[in-house]
């Protein structure tokens, strides 16, 4: 309907009431959508009768006053004095009698003798069926008069009476006048009126031509300037919308409802097997709400629309809705995570407790692992922590929370760690069966808590229990290729997450060390990429391991820093003194004593040395201990250690050779014969066929004998032993011992020089400044030109040392002289100083100072 339209109408009814003065009787029905101008339009007509000094009598029906008989034609008769109303006090559903009728016809035909009269009764569709009888009967029984009746109806009304129109449209007088919603090109025309011409379109997509809503839109505008037009929340826009509902009928209210909660309604089946409606009274109801502009076909025009009439709804009627949606959803095959979204709204009104149902709890739980594929874990989270709070079955609750516990480990190990509590005591205490005992026991490997995941698991019996068999040996045992063929075919998730880690521990456990620095970096960029802030401190927790067990100093520092940032402010529990191990590993060798003894200073949290997290920060601590002169302190952290590993059966120095480690102490305490026995032991263990321990031992049995060629010997063996296990750091150090010993052995001080002057490289290229100064005092840190390592790899032929040039390159590193090793090897000088102009030219070094570190290594270890 355009605004000419709209005109036409008001003349229509000026005729009409120009052909009542004139005397003949008119009946005009006027009809359209709820908010679209039907009252505006009969106040129009009443200023008209005004004007011509007719006599307007008016009346409004009502969903209140319905079922109240005559209560239409008493508002009538309450407009004009003297008009009786005999008879109409029947009871409702019993027809007026004819005479009764005939008798007040005859007194409106009285009275519009006297002056024009004009009868307006507003919402017909609510009328009462007594009065409805007597307008009809007022419609075929006036012929002649000067009367004129006007009546409103709503389209698509389900309190419509069709029989009441069809007789009207009988009758020869009659007129019918029918309003539509504005035209775009309407709604622009109000819009430039009020200032608002640039918004046009904008208020139109929004009220959908209807001017109820149009005007409430244009109220809130007001005089702001601007083309943006934005509904505001609870304001006239949202009053309008409910008004519209509230005259569309109830039916019509509750589909708008429905469909506002839907969203995605695709049929009116949908919205009427939620609302246990026909279908046909839901089709019903979207024709009332499409004629008014709220719905474009089965969706409500509006985000503003759908909250407007959602506000309207009572608390716990909204609730309820929510919760038969999410089932229904479900039921008709939706998405878990779109049906549960409708549970989450449910559990928004958090003054409103209400508790699940099984299959809403198993709805809530599907839609999670749904989350989970995708790899969405934060709504998972969500979705499972609201399964948890409106679950009432204690042993659902404990599953629910066993699992929330593994998501959460994504975000926060501490959060985690919190929440196994209930759900381990519940399995203990056998309120649960044990189903989650798998992923407890998981969580307990990931805290390091080994002996009490394999107690959870059951799965050692005595013959394990005498041969010490531990979820640490499977770790420590498992071979560097079976570790990386899980790897490589294992994708990241809560299931597989403790079996990564795992393998990445066995590779850092390994002999090759260096295995797990890039599988680590990967897994750290891969939890990163995929907001897993939980997974990437523990993979940069690894991989800053994996770093200062080949001697990266100043890498170790960096990702163990890096991990502690990805934990939350305070977060991470047990799991954060994995990281601070390795911290201050890294600053005490680094020289930075101030920040190693601040972390160290730490008071340790009440069960940190259940987990073997606890007890690698004991370690590091007791080592920190040694650097600053400390050795009493020191013992008493690494005898601590033993005490612990070995009354829980887990006493492998391939993790932690504790036994060298307090042999060290009390070497500086003065008992060489205590640590001897210590390393002894260590030595007799099955992990002293490992390089790294086997390494560590003989480099601290060494330093207890008394003889200088045995020491020589047993510190050689430990320099090929560690340098085997990549550790370069402990090789650095044993090197300085062996360069040491050989200098005041002085059998072979040039042979010592070399190796102490490598062992300084090799520390300085570490990047251990205590070690360097400890071994060279003097010697500067800062050379502009820091030593070269010779990486296997494939070389070019260019670069490639001949065998010659290999042997005169070694003994020049060892720190012999030209004319020394032209002896030696049986060559002339010219020929060595021509060997050593080509090694200085393939290697891209200035001279001998320059030689790389692993020439004077194989020097230390040719001379065995």
């Amino acid at each position: 309907m355009t605004l000419v339209g709209r005109t036409a109408a008001i003349g229509t009814l000026d005729q009409a009431l120009a052909d009542c003065v004139a005397g003949r009787p008119r009946t005009v029905l006027v009809e359209g959508p709820t908010g679209c101008g039907k009252s505006a339009l009969l106040h129009a007509l009443l200023e008209l009768a005004s004007a011509g000094e007719a006599l307007a009598l008016c009346a409004a029906g009502s969903p209140a006053e319905r079922g109240t008989p005559y209560g239409v034609l008493r508002q009538l008769a309450g407009s004009a004095r003297g008009l009786a109303l005999d008879g109409t006090d029947r009871v409702c559903g019993t027809p007026p009698r004819a005479e009764t009728m005939q008798a007040l016809c005859a007194e409106l035909r009285e009275l519009s003798e006297r002056t024009p009269l004009v009868l307006c009764v507003d919402d017909v569709q609510y009328a009462d069926d007594e009065s409805l009888a007597f307008l009809q009967y007022l419609a075929r029984s006036v012929r002649a008069g000067r009367l004129l009746l006007v009546v409103t109806d709503s389209l698509h009304h389900e309190a419509g009476d069709p029989a009441f129109t069809t007789e009207l449209m009988r009758q020869p007088a009659f007129r019918r006048i029918r309003l539509d919603r504005l035209s775009r090109a309407d709604t622009r025309a109000l819009a430039e009126g009020r200032g608002r011409g640039g918004g046009a379109r904008a208020l139109h997509e929004i009220s959908g031509g209807n001017p109820l809503l149009l005007r409430a839109l244009l109220d809130e505008a007001g005089g702001a300037g601007g083309d943006e037009i934005a509904p505001v929340p609870g304001g006239s826009f949202a009053q309008a919308v409910r008004a519209c509902l509230h005259r569309t009928g109830p039916t019509a209210a509750a589909v708008a409802q429905a469909v506002a909660l839907l969203r995605t309604a695709d049929s009116a089946e949908e919205a009427a097997e939620l609302l246990e409606l026909s279908p046909a009274a839901v089709r019903q109801g979207l024709s009332a709400l499409a004629a008014a502009g709220l719905v474009d076909g089965v969706r409500l025009r509006h985000p503003a629309v759908r909250d407007a009439v959602l506000s309207g709804l009572a608390t716990a009627d909204l609730i309820a809705l929510h919760r038969r949606a999410a089932l229904l959803l479900r039921r008709w095959g939706r998405p878990a995570t779109e049906a549960a979204g409708h549970l989450q709204a449910a559990a928004a009104h958090r003054h409103t407790r209400w508790t699940a149902s099984a299959a809403e709890t198993e709805l809530l739980c599907e839609a999670a692992e749904a989350r989970l594929a995708a790899d969405d874990g934060r709504p998972a989270l969500r979705l499972l922590e609201l399964a948890h709070q409106v679950c009432e079955d204690d042993r659902q609750r404990n599953v629910i929370e066993a699992r929330l516990a593994q998501i959460t480990w994504r975000f926060d190990p501490a959060a985690a760690e919190r929440r196994l509590a209930g759900p381990l005591a519940a399995l203990r205490s056998g309120l649960l069966d044990g189903e989650p005992a798998q992923p407890l026991s998981q969580l307990l490997l990931m805290q390091s808590r080994l002996t009490e995941a394999a107690e959870l698991l059951g799965d050692r019996d005595e013959e394990d229990d005498e041969q010490g068999v531990s979820p640490l040996d499977l770790v420590i045992d498992t071979g560097a290729t079976t570790a990386e063929r899980l790897l490589r075919s294992a994708t990241l998730t809560e299931a597989t997450l403790t079996a990564v880690v795992q393998a990445v521990r066995s590779l850092l456990l390994c002999d090759q060390p260096e295995r797990a620095v890039p599988w680590s970096r990967t897994l750290l960029e891969d939890a990163e990429r995929r907001g897993a802030p939980g997974w990437a401190a523990v993979f940069a927790t690894l991989h800053a391991q994996a770093l200062l067990r080949i001697g990266d100093l100043a890498g170790a520092s960096s990702f163990a820093g890096r991990a502690l940032e990805a934990l939350p402010e305070g977060g991470g529990g047990t799991f954060r003194y994995a990281a601070l191990a390795v911290l201050v590993g890294a600053h005490s060798a680094m020289g930075h004593y101030t920040e190693a003894s601040r972390q160290c200073d730490r008071p340790l949290p009440h069960g940190l040395l259940d987990s073997l997290h606890g007890l690698a920060f004991l370690r590091a601590r007791g080592l920190h201990h040694l650097t600053g002169n400390q050795p009493q302190a020191a013992l008493t952290d690494f005898m601590a250690i033993g005490r612990i590993m070995q009354s829980r059966g887990i006493d492998r120095p391939a993790f932690l050779p504790w036994r060298s480690d307090a042999a060290q102490a009390l070497q500086r305490l003065g008992k060489p014969q205590q640590a001897e026995r210590l390393v002894l032991q260590q030595l007799a263990l099955p992990d002293a066929r490992r390089p790294w321990v086997r390494g560590l031992s003989l480099h601290r049995r060494a330093l207890s004998v008394g003889s200088s060629r045995q020491r020589i010997s047993l510190l050689e063996q430990a320099v090929d032993e560690l340098h085997r296990s990549g550790d370069r750091l402990a090789t650095a150090q044993a090197m300085a011992d062996l360069g040491q010993t050989m200098q005041a052995d002085g059998n072979a001080p040039m042979k010592g020089t070399a190796t102490t002057r490598a062992a300084w490289s090799l520390a300085r290229q570490c990047g251990a400044t205590a070690l360097c100064k400890e071994i060279l005092p003097d010697a500067p840190l800062s050379d502009p030109a820091p030593e070269r390592i010779v990486e296997p790899g494939p070389e070019r032929p260019e670069t490639r040392l001949s065998s010659s040039e290999q042997r005169v390159a070694t003994l020049a590193a060892q720190g012999l002289t030209n004319r020394e090793i032209s002896t030696k090897l049986y060559l002339t000088v010219s020929t060595v100083e021509q060997h050593l102009t080509k090694v200085y030219r393939k290697l891209r070094i200035n001279g001998r100072a320059d030689l790389p570190i692993d020439l004077a290594l194989g020097a230390v270890q040719a001379g065995k």
